[in-house]
């Protein structure tokens, strides 16, 4: 069975200086220790016969050391008696003695203890958690946001037994003024019930509001364009000023619709005329080999730093973008009314994004018969993750993919 004794710790303590008076709990051929409020000089104490001496407090002293022993035993013998103290480990048994020691500190232990369990705590600390990329931490606290929002103050003090499913579908109705698409809700619920998955696994909560309740995607509309489209789109003679994004946009076309944030970061082109770079989105190494035709695009807009020299430019992709978003969708016949000559835009295609260069890429590519797992390996898509470990896929059915449709887009040969 457990024991204790006391223990004058010297170790870390200067000669000269009083040493903190600890007593040791044995268990299991191990031993924790616990400090008492009490400090001795080495002559202060005797080992032997576990009493303070020469200390001008000395009775009193032993009073309390005494006291605090017939405890400890106490709460051993106790243990013991009830059949806990053989599940315990020694780190376990060590600090239910020194809660049942100090209550006051139990009772400090269990308020911080619960408030790092509320919902709320668990939701930003699971939101900062490394290991998640700067994207995915920006979307679960929008998702906080947005909480707070509906909530307000209360949101801090709920435990995940608040978190209901009539709660979850109050929160579901208040978004939708604010995001109309069913799709972009959905992300804050499973933001959460990522959250409520990782408690139950700690063991935080056995709530599950999600039991019954459905996250429903809706199905997206298409963001590409039919070739014949496309080419009236890329070979539009827009302003001079929107030249350079249409330019951009071609090239992200031409690059199997590489995303702009990959876009923005190429470094270079290497000694076989590919660029090889880790997608930002899945950290997939990709490679795509460099047509004439982009490579010409490319020369046109040389980087210093960078492959292209939109980052020696701006100050970030995502200023970039939603310059280059603006402008696309503004691209088409120009005229001027009034006195002061306003420009009136007639858009081609007011709704078109970068994204719709990647998207377009992937529908003509299948249009002209290029088989799926093709057109996955060209997007970064991995079909089976478990496969693409065993399976080292040849980048030249891409390459010839990717050829194909700029033959057929470009100059009309299939």
């Amino acid at each position: 069975m457990a024991n204790s004794r006391f223990y004058l710790d010297e170790r870390k303590t200067k000669a000269g200086n009083p040493c903190v008076l600890k007593i040791g709990i044995a268990h299991k051929k191990m031993s924790a220790f616990i400090s008492l409020d009490v400090k001795l000089l080495p002559n202060q104490w005797d080992g032997t016969r576990m009493r303070v001496v020469n200390h001008p407090d000395q009775m009193l002293m032993n009073v309390y050391i005494t006291g605090v022993k017939q405890q400890v035993d106490t709460i051993i013998l106790t243990l013991a008696n009830e059949g806990k103290l053989g599940s315990m480990g020694t780190a376990e048994l060590k600090n239910y003695i020194y809660y049942q020691l100090n209550p006051e500190k139990a009772e400090v232990k269990e308020e911080a203890k619960r408030k790092a369990n509320l919902f709320a705590t668990r939701f930003k600390k699971f939101a900062e958690s490394s290991g998640k990329r700067e994207s995915t931490k920006r979307l679960y606290n929008d998702t906080y946001k947005r909480m707070y929002e509906f909530a307000g103050e209360s949101l801090e003090q709920m435990t995940f037994e608040d978190v209901t499913k009539d709660w979850l579908l109050d929160f579901y109705a208040y978004l939708e003024p604010q995001s109309p698409s069913r799709n972009a809700r959905n992300i804050h619920l499973r933001n959460i019930r990522a959250v409520f998955n990782e408690a139950i696994d700690d063991e935080i909560t056995t709530a599950y509001p999600f039991r019954r309740l459905q996250i429903k995607n809706e199905a997206t509309r298409k963001r590409n364009l039919k070739v014949e489209d496309f080419r009236k789109f890329i070979n539009f003679p827009c302003e001079k000023h929107a030249q350079q994004y249409l330019d951009m946009f071609k090239l992200m076309f031409m690059l199997l619709g590489i995303n702009a944030i990959d876009l923005c970061n190429l470094k270079e082109i290497d000694s076989e005329g590919r660029i090889n770079f880790h997608r930002a989105k899945t950290n997939r190494l990709y490679s795509i080999k460099v047509e004439p035709e982009a490579l010409e695009i490319i020369n046109k807009y040389r980087g210093e730093k960078w492959l292209l020299n939109i980052l020696d430019r701006y100050n970030d992709y995502k200023d970039y973008t939603k310059r280059m978003n603006r402008a696309l969708k503004k691209i088409g016949p120009v005229k001027r009314v009034g006195r002061g000559g306003k420009k009136v835009y007639e858009p081609l295609f007011p709704e078109v994004s970068t994204y719709w260069a990647r998207h377009s890429w992937a529908t003509i590519a299948a249009s002209l018969d290029i088989p799926r797992d093709t057109i996955a390996h060209a997007l970064g898509h991995g079909g089976n993750t478990v496969t693409d470990i065993y399976i080292d896929f040849d980048e030249r059915k891409v390459d010839e993919a990717n050829r194909k449709v700029l033959d057929w887009v470009l100059y009309g040969k299939r």
